[in-house]
């Protein structure tokens, strides 16, 4: 265990397993223990997690309102293009045909919610963001091979450095580490 070695501000302690199971419940640990501000990193997707570690992600409801605006956006130009600025009567049709807009409307659709999905998970993700303070562990790069990491952050409510180190070591992970921030 390697903590208290430190001198900067801390981020957050970090367990490193080699376990998928012993993770999960560490992790349910962590919960049922009422911290809310923590992550757990693995190599590949482990469905328990997603019912455990907390968040919610509005990135649908993102994507749902650039569609709705690009839709807003393509039918409300259109019509003011078609009635009021640029009005040009064709055959003798009427100047307000709504089943010519529906092309323009699906596509401007697709593209703003996809703009929407593409800048809303960027933004979600905390881009730009070039540093993260787990990668201050040089250990943390075998996280996309063969290791599991929970990292609880300091800023959680429920954060105490003793309790908080006991509960993680609880669990024996191959090592708890402090994580600081730069």
């Amino acid at each position: 265990m390697r903590l208290g070695q430190g001198k900067g501000l801390l981020y957050g302690y970090a367990a490193e397993f080699d376990d998928p199971t012993q993770l999960v419940d560490a992790t349910r640990a962590v919960r049922q223990a009422g911290y809310e501000r923590f992550e757990a990193y693995t190599p590949y997707p482990i469905r328990e997690l997603d019912e455990i570690v907390p968040g919610w992600n509005p990135l649908a409801a993102i994507v749902l309102i650039g569609g709705i605006a690009g839709a807003l956006t393509a039918w409300i130009m259109q019509s003011w293009i078609a009635v009021v600025d640029f009005p040009i009567n064709v055959g003798g049709r009427p100047l307000y045909s709504w089943p010519s807009f529906v092309p323009i409307t699906f596509e401007l659709t697709v593209l703003f919610a996809s703009l929407a999905a593409f800048f809303g998970a960027l933004g979600l993700c905390g881009f730009p963001l070039p540093h993260h303070p787990v990668f201050n562990l040089k250990e943390f790069a075998r996280v996309s091979e063969d290791r599991f990491f929970l990292c609880i952050e300091a800023r959680d409510s429920q954060f105490n450095l003793q309790k908080t180190a006991q509960l993680l070591d609880a669990f024996e992970p191959l090592e708890l580490w402090e994580i600081e921030k730069e």
